[in-house]
């Protein structure tokens, strides 16, 4: 059993379920959307991308943030997806991150698009 991200509680009145597929989803948006310190007991779990809202927009600035996420997702979930192309953009207060990956269990190519306003 996966449970879904963000935990909530289903129709049934039970803690919701995500299929593997959704929670390898759940877990890239977690490892893209902390910041390396936040968590306690993993001090460098995370990727940083939300500083970048804040940074002035730039290539090489895009270009060390690609780096950036590939590295994080590589190290947190490598044992379950290979990372393709990862694209971080910012708009205003907006970022957007575009993420092509495989699924190593079934080699699946899944490409998923995350968005976060500040």
């Amino acid at each position: 059993m996966n449970v879904d991200y963000p935990f909530h509680v289903d129709a049934r009145g039970r803690t919701a379920e995500a299929s593997d597929e959704d929670h390898i989803r759940d877990m890239i948006e977690q490892v893209l959307f902390t910041a390396p310190g936040e968590r306690v007991n993993r001090p460098t779990f995370g990727s940083g991308v939300m500083q970048l809202v804040f940074a002035p927009n730039s290539e090489a600035l895009a270009a060390a943030t690609q780096i950036q996420v590939q590295s994080a997702l590589q190290q947190w979930l490598g044992d379950l997806i290979e990372v393709g192309e990862v694209e971080v953009t910012n708009d205003d207060a907006t970022l957007n991150v575009l993420i092509r990956y495989v699924l190593r269990s079934t080699q699946e190519q899944r490409i998923t698009q995350f968005q976060r306003t500040i």
